[in-house]
C-alpha cells in the first residue's frame, strides 16, 4: 500500500476555556468551541488539524462544523495526501460554506505529509523564515479594561497592541485608545473594528485620534464586509492604512478589493478560506502591492502553529496577529510555536507543525 494514503479519520469536539472573554464588536467567546481533526496514514504517520469556527464572525459553530465534516469520514479514506491541492479543491466543492472545517482537514493533510517527509510545515510553504514579530489583542471593553490589558501586554514584552473597537461609539473607543497611548506611549497601535462602524463613524474615530495626537499604524475592517464602497471611501479619506479582514474571505474578495482600491492590506486567516486558498490570497496581495497580516480566530496552539508556519514559510507579512493561544487557559497539546516577548518562534525542526497531543 502507498504509505501516504489516509487509512483513518476522526473528528472530535475541542473545548478550550479562555482566561477572559474574547470580545469583538460583533460578539464574544467565553470558551473556544473548536474541532480536532486527526488523520492516520498507511505508514502510521498521524496528522493533526484544528477547525476554529467563530460564530460572531462567520456564523459557523462547533456543531455545524462537526455536521459538515462527518459525511467526509468515509470519502477521505484512501486519498493520498501527496495530492493536497486536488484534495483541497475537492473539499472546496463539498464544503463551500464551511471554511473552518476545510482548514482543519487541510491542516491535518499537510501536517501528515510534512511529518511523512520529516520536514517542518514551513518548508512546504517556502522556507522563508522561522520567526515572526507578534502583536497582542486588547479585547473590547471599557477604558479601565483597556488600560489594564495594555499594561499586562507590555509586561510580556510585546509592544504592538491591536485594540478591538467598533462595539462602542467612536468617541468612547477613541477614549480607550487615548488611555492606552498614555500607559504605552511608545507602543505601535492597531485598531480593529470588525465591521462595527459605518463610514462616518470610522472617519470620526480617526479624527478623534488625530486630534488627540494618538498615532495609529492601521485600522482594520472599519465597516461591514458587505460595504465595499464604504471600505474604499475610508481607505481613500484616511491618513491611516486600512486593512480588510471580513471583506477578504476569498480570492474573489481580494480581487474586488484590489479593483476598487478598497484596502491597503489584507488579513489572511486560514479559517476564513482554507489553507490552500490562503496561498492564493497571499499571491494576489503580493502582486498588487498590498500589505499582509496573518491572523486567526480563537485558536489553540495547534491551528496557530500551522498559521505561523504558513506566514514564516511564505514571508512578506508586516503583521502577525497570532496571539490567541495566550488567551487559552489550558492546551491539551505539546510542542509547536513558542513565545518570547514579541517574538514567535516555530521551534525546533520538528516535522509538520510540531504539535502533538499531550
Amino acid at each position: 500500500m502507498t504509505p501516504t494514503l489516509i487509512t483513518a479519520v476522526s473528528f472530535s469536539p475541542l473545548d478550550l476555556p479562555l482566561t477572559e472573554p474574547f470580545a469583538i464588536a460583533t460578539g464574544a467567546q467565553h470558551v473556544a468551541q473548536n474541532v480536532l481533526v486527526t488523520l492516520t496514514l498507511a505508514d502510521g504517520t498521524v496528522g493533526l488539524g484544528e477547525a476554529a469556527p467563530f460564530p460572531a464572525v462567520s456564523g459557523e459553530t462547533q456543531a455545524s462544523t462537526l455536521a459538515a465534516l462527518e459525511p467526509l469520514r468515509a470519502t477521505l479514506l484512501g486519498k493520498d495526501v501527496r495530492a493536497w491541492r486536488p484534495l483541497s479543491e475537492w473539499l472546496g466543492d463539498l464544503l463551500p460554506l464551511a471554511p473552518a472545517a476545510r482548514a482543519g482537514v487541510e491542516t491535518a493533510v499537510l501536517d501528515a505529509l510534512a511529518r511523512h517527509h520529516r520536514v517542518p510545515l514551513s518548508v512546504l510553504f517556502g522556507g522563508a523564515g522561522t520567526t515572526l514579530d507578534i502583536d497582542m489583542t486588547v479585547t473590547a471593553g471599557d477604558v479601565a479594561h483597556a488600560t489594564e490589558s495594555a499594561r499586562a501586554i507590555l509586561a510580556r514584552g510585546i509592544t504592538t497592541l491591536k485594540v478591538k473597537v467598533g462595539a462602542l461609539p467612536p468617541d468612547e473607543d477613541a477614549a480607550r485608545m487615548v488611555a492606552i497611548h498614555q500607559v504605552a506611549p511608545h507602543a505601535r497601535l492597531l485598531a480593529d473594528a470588525n465591521g462595527g462602524y459605518d463610514v462616518a463613524e470610522a472617519l470620526a474615530f480617526l479624527k478623534e485620534l488625530e486630534r488627540a495626537e494618538v498615532p495609529l499604524a492601521l485600522l482594520e475592517q472599519p465597516v461591514p464586509a458587505s460595504d465595499l464602497a464604504g471600505m474604499a471611501e475610508v481607505a481613500r479619506r484616511s491618513r491611516v492604512r486600512v486593512y480588510a479582514d471580513e471583506s477578504a474571505r476569498s480570492a474573489k474578495d481580494v480581487l474586488r478589493l484590489i479593483r476598487e482600491q478598497a484596502a491597503h492590506g489584507i488579513n489572511i486567516k486560514t479559517m476564513k478560506c482554507g489553507v490552500v486558498e490562503a496561498l492564493t490570497l497571499w499571491s494576489l496581495a503580493r502582486a498588487a502591492g498590498l500589505e499582509l497580516m496573518v491572523g486567526g480566530m480563537v485558536e489553540s496552539v495547534l491551528a496557530m502553529s500551522a498559521s505561523a508556519h504558513l506566514a514564516a514559510g511564505l514571508g512578506g507579512f508586516t503583521y502577525a496577529d497570532l496571539d490567541t493561544p495566550l488567551f487559552i487557559a489550558h492546551h491539551p497539546f505539546q510542542g509547536g510555536i513558542s513565545y518570547s516577548g514579541a517574538t514567535l518562534s516555530l521551534g525546533s525542526d520538528a516535522p509538520g507543525h510540531g504539535v502533538t497531543r499531550a
